[in-house]
């Protein structure tokens, strides 16, 4: 190949490499920036401490499988509520845990200590302690007569 052939069939060459890459620019993937979101944090509305420790003593309760006596006081079925969600985010700390279950079901335990105010005299406000609770249990189960078969 003479030198003259060389360059034509460079200057070839060059012509089709410059049309392949406007073929490939007109096929080019043009991935536009990420939309980045982020959600802010979760706002809890205030509860009262009383709700609070009540909401920690029954998932205590829960968590032992021990809400026996307080089922005793659920005519309208709330622990069901309650329970489904404990159990769909057990995940959570205690803490964080009776932080959502009150944001979600704090009606559900107003019900329930509404209940056990009118049937055992229990003064739900005054109860600011989770021993308060675990007396009031005790004493509770106490009352159930036992048996003996």
């Amino acid at each position: 190949m003479t030198e003259e052939e060389k360059n034509a069939q460079a200057q070839a060459d060059k012509e089709n490499e410059e049309e392949n890459e406007e073929e490939n620019d007109d096929l080019k993937v043009v991935m536009p920036e990420a939309n980045k979101t982020t959600m802010p944090a979760e706002e809890f509305k205030e509860q009262p401490d009383y709700l609070k420790v009540f909401a920690n003593f029954y998932i205590a309760e829960f968590d032992e499988d021990d809400l026996e006596v307080i089922n005793l006081y659920d005519e309208n079925h709330n622990m069901v509520d309650i329970n489904s969600y404990l159990l769909n985010n057990i995940h959570f700390p205690r803490k964080k845990l009776v932080d959502h279950v009150l944001q979600y079901h704090d009606y559900n335990f107003k019900n329930l200590l509404k209940v056990m105010a009118e049937k055992t005299g229990v003064k739900p406000e005054e109860m600011l302690t989770y021993e308060a609770w675990e007396k009031w249990d005790e004493e509770q189960r106490a009352k159930i007569p036992s048996s003996l078969s």
